[in-house]
């Protein structure tokens, strides 16, 4: 399971990649996560401009515009830049694209984010 210090690393990794950054769009391969991603995340997302990337114990909060994605990374999971578009792999649930051409990719072999 990742530490406080694990989160804390990755938080500091992708902020300033995120911050001021414009959701393009939202991927799902699969929410039967632990907890259940809503079916609209990629309407309420996209268009959005990222505020701050802030870090709350060891949930991940990433704020939007308009409302606040919240990210815990589970027992195995983990959250990495990527180039837009390229392909996913097994475990690789969520992308969420950005203007820039990056994509944070949340992957979990276990599920349990």
């Amino acid at each position: 399971m990742p530490e406080l210090p694990e989160v804390e690393t990755t938080r500091r990794g992708i902020a300033p990649h995120l911050e001021g950054q414009r959701v393009s769009r939202v991927i799902v391969r699969d929410s039967r996560l632990r907890w259940p991603i809503p079916e609209d995340l990629d309407v309420r997302l996209s268009g959005q401009r990222i505020v701050q990337v802030d870090r709350r114990a060891k949930y991940l909060l990433i704020q939007a515009e308009v409302g606040t994605l919240i990210s815990h990374l589970g027992m195995s999971g983990n959250l990495r830049l990527v180039e837009a578009g390229l392909p996913a792999l097994k475990h690789e649930h969520v992308d969420i694209e950005l203007e820039s051409g990056l994509a944070l990719r949340y992957t979990d072999p276990r599920r349990f984010g």
